[in-house]
């Protein structure tokens, strides 16, 4: 028997976690969403937008986590606003 977890539609505010980068959702629309991709530690990170359906295929494929505590996601909001 196949068990699936049910994934959070995606939203403004979170934060998902993958092996090598953090991606923050800045807003979301009908069809797309605005957010920012980075490594942790980088530069620069730049506010990209795409359609919600592609997001949500990218977060799936990279097997991204949501984070979950504040504190946590206030690191990980530092290290992409930088």
């Amino acid at each position: 028997m196949v068990r699936r977890t049910l994934r959070q539609p995606l939203a403004a505010g979170q934060v998902w976690r993958m092996k090598d980068a953090h991606l923050s959702v800045q807003a979301v629309g009908i069809l797309l969403a605005h957010y920012k991709l980075g490594k942790p530690n980088a530069k620069r990170v730049s506010t990209c937008c795409d359609g919600i359906k592609a997001i949500e295929k990218y977060l799936k494929t990279h097997k991204a986590v949501l984070a979950k505590g504040r504190r946590q996601e206030k690191d990980i909001e530092r290290s992409l606003t930088v």
